[in-house]
């Protein structure tokens, strides 16, 4: 419940936690450190075989459950399963997301639609469906997870930020109208996704994780790190969110980037 204090013994120690996009890149890995943290944890995605191997691999703390976040009725059959489950719902992490680099001309009107269906549209069915579980519950913590381009602009991403952006301010709605019935409602924003989706749009013959440390130039050792632990960074920002260490924390955007979002370097003034 959302009052509870914070144990020892696991930073989610008894929750229960729906993650969406969780057979692979971000999803996976916070599915995983939700379970290493004591949750138990519905795997959820439209890819079965990937999501049912997660959730093998995760052991009796977790399950699998197909779910198309577009879809309002894989949303009430996704939250139903979860309390049958497990009887409750304490964590929704939305982070299924499709990923589009066009310019605005190149944009086709079918491929913008795609990524609202998903991105925003998805979020929006996730936060509805999941309410009166965490009411029955006393309360709980929904993470939206945005990106950068939610925070800032880049050129070629018009579908992908503008559901970016949108989810932030969907986040605060959802922040302000739960927030009665104990339920915090935040958003993450990294720079690094899972190197799945990024794979498009790298050159032929480089290993898309490690372009993840690219946009991680401020801080020096972030070059030298496994690539994974950049994502697991973010899982980490989320489980935070998710565990009562959080309970103050409703309504706002949480940057994972690195300093990506701070400003600019420029080399040819003091302190550089």
């Amino acid at each position: 419940m959302a009052g509870r204090s914070v144990s020892g013994s696991g930073r989610v120690e008894g929750k229960v936690a729906l993650v969406t996009g969780a057979a692979r890149g971000t999803g996976e890995q916070t599915a995983r450190l939700l379970i290493e943290e004591g949750a138990r944890v519905v795997v959820a995605d439209v890819q079965d075989e990937r999501g049912e191997q997660v959730a093998k691999d995760l052991g009796d703390a977790a399950r699998f459950v197909h779910l198309d976040v577009s879809s309002e009725t894989d949303w009430e059959r996704a939250t139903q399963e979860t309390v049958e489950a497990y009887g409750s719902l304490d964590v929704l992490v939305n982070i299924a997301g499709l990923f589009l680099m066009e310019a605005v001309e190149d944009t086709a009107l079918a491929d913008f639609e795609r990524l609202v269906r998903v991105n925003q549209i998805g979020p929006f069915l996730g936060m509805r469906a999941a309410l009166e579980p965490m009411k029955q519950s006393g309360g709980g913590s929904i993470v939206n997870v945005s990106s950068v381009d939610g925070l800032s602009a880049k050129n070629g991403l018009v579908a992908y930020a503008s559901t970016k952006w949108a989810l932030r301010g969907m986040t605060r709605v959802a922040a302000i109208e739960y927030g009665k019935y104990g339920i915090r409602v935040n958003a993450v924003c990294p720079e690094a996704g899972g190197p799945e989706m990024r794979a498009p749009y790298v050159p032929e013959g480089i290993d898309p994780a490690i372009t993840l440390a690219f946009t991680h130039k401020m801080l020096a050792y972030q070059q030298s790190r496994e690539p994974i632990e950049l994502v697991r960074d973010i899982a980490r920002m989320i489980v935070f969110l998710a565990s009562d260490e959080a309970l103050s924390c409703t309504g706002a955007d949480y940057p994972v980037d690195a300093g990506w979002t701070a400003g600019k370097h420029l080399k040819f003034n003091p302190g550089a």
